[in-house]
């Protein structure tokens, strides 16, 4: 009988290359029930851009036997089911608070003269997986400042803004508006595609008379025109189909910035409505606490200045307390997010092994605006968990290697992205 775990991805793994296949037929052998059920990928990115206390969250011992450290010890009944990390950042990505936005894109350099972002691990992923859902992908955060903030950006370095508002989430993936307002929004997209039709043609006649090298650029002008095209014509498709339904009531906003763990809670919980919809394979979170004023941290206590204040606690009792308790406030939100993943069936599986979840930060140590060693968690996602992988602390490796993991684990053809030097092999062992 053929073993269904001998896939196309894990030949490739195997051999060392990253090549297509053909279809073979030892290859294409699956189950009816399988063929049912199809094996999807999905991920979740999630950033707090102040990071957490070094400290108490890295483990002092490495490998599968390590002692929990005291903020992975809530986390005790899915040890099997994440692996942390030490020594990893981007290199060459340094420069305090302003690496917040390159996260996800490795884009070096964000403090010099004429700094420009590139491409985020979510965009290029939904490049690669192409329109398979209604959203490519789902940018969302808390409390985030939108015109300065983003973990996603495009080829082009542009920021996308993202969505804090829940119930607008929730309209957007399950509420359909009548036949006229779908009318209407129909027509919005034919005028933009008339607007791309009429550049184009434009454009064509006058490259007639540029050089080789202004037609080079403008071919890769043109090459985004007709992207932007593919994307308006996906758009106008899914505009027709049915929105899925759900059973959940509309979210009521949390507007106030104070309850910062009501908020992240609740997008937590719109980001997991949404992959299990399949309205998107794809959700990054930025947790803004740069943006966050004094904030809620018990129900009769708030924090005696803003998130940033507390993070540049220069060693003083009062500050480090306030941050203890806001980072064990996080890791319960990420218990709580594991547990509901894990209590849902998602074919023969449970929605946790088919969902990647990184949590981690652009700050290693936000009190001395350090960006190494940054603090990453991955849980779920089908990879074999329960350690402690530890790199050199005074040379770490590539955060990029492990995000080329985690394309390849989404089934995606890619050997390579921002800054890697390779794969981060060691979670597939």
């Amino acid at each position: 009988m053929t073993d269904l775990r001998f896939t196309r991805r894990r030949f490739l793994r195997g051999a060392g290359v990253l090549l297509a296949l053909p279809l073979l037929n030892c290859l294409s052998a699956k189950s009816a029930r399988a063929a049912r059920l199809p094996r999807l990928r999905r991920m979740l990115l999630i950033s707090n851009n102040l990071g957490v206390l070094p400290k108490p969250f890295f483990p002092q011992e490495t490998g599968r036997d390590y002692e929990l450290s005291p903020y992975l010890a809530p986390l005790a009944d899915f040890r099997d089911d994440f692996t942390v990390f030490s020594g990893l950042s981007h290199p060459g990505v340094v420069g305090g608070h302003s690496t917040e936005n390159c996260f996800l894109t490795a884009a070096r350099g964000p403090t010099k003269s004429g700094f420009r972002n590139q491409i985020s691990l979510d965009q290029f992923a939904a490049e690669k997986l192409g329109p398979v859902t209604r959203f490519p992908t789902l940018n969302l955060g808390v409390n985030i400042d939108k015109a300065n903030r983003s973990l996603a950006w495009t080829r082009d370095g542009v920021l996308l803004p993202a969505e804090d508002s829940a119930p607008a989430l929730f309209q957007k993936m399950f509420v359909r508006g009548d036949a006229a307002a779908v009318q209407k929004q129909l027509k919005k997209l034919e005028e933009r595609g008339s607007i791309l039709d009429a550049l184009l043609d434009d454009t064509k006649q006058f490259s007639r008379n540029l050089g080789r090298d202004d037609k080079s650029r403008l071919d890769q002008y043109l090459t985004s025109v007709r992207e932007i095209e593919e994307r308006l014509q996906t758009a106008r498709e899914w505009e027709l189909r049915p929105k899925p339904t759900t059973t959940v009531s509309t979210p009521v906003d949390i507007q106030d910035h104070k309850l910062f763990f009501e908020k992240f809670d609740l997008m937590l919980s719109m980001a997991q409505l949404a992959l299990e919809s399949d309205s998107t394979r794809i959700v990054t979170l930025m947790v803004d606490a740069f943006a966050t004023p004094a904030f809620k941290l018990g129900d009769n206590q708030n924090t005696t200045t803003d998130y940033h204040n507390l993070s540049h606690h220069g060693q003083a009792d009062d500050k480090v307390r306030q941050l203890e308790e806001a980072d064990h406030r996080q890791i319960a939100l990420l218990k709580k997010l594991l547990q509901s993943l894990a209590d849902k069936p998602d074919g023969d599986e449970r929605l946790l092994d088919r969902t990647m979840i990184l949590f981690g930060s652009n700050m290693g140590d936000a009190n001395t605006h350090d960006n190494t060693n940054l603090p990453i968690l991955l849980a779920g996602g089908g990879f074999r968990h329960g350690r402690h992988l530890a790199f050199k602390r005074d040379n770490n490796m590539p955060l990029c290697n492990l995000f080329v993991s985690m394309l390849q684990n989404m089934g995606l053809e890619a050997d390579a992205f921002g800054s890697s030097s390779g794969t981060l092999n060691e979670i597939n062992t």
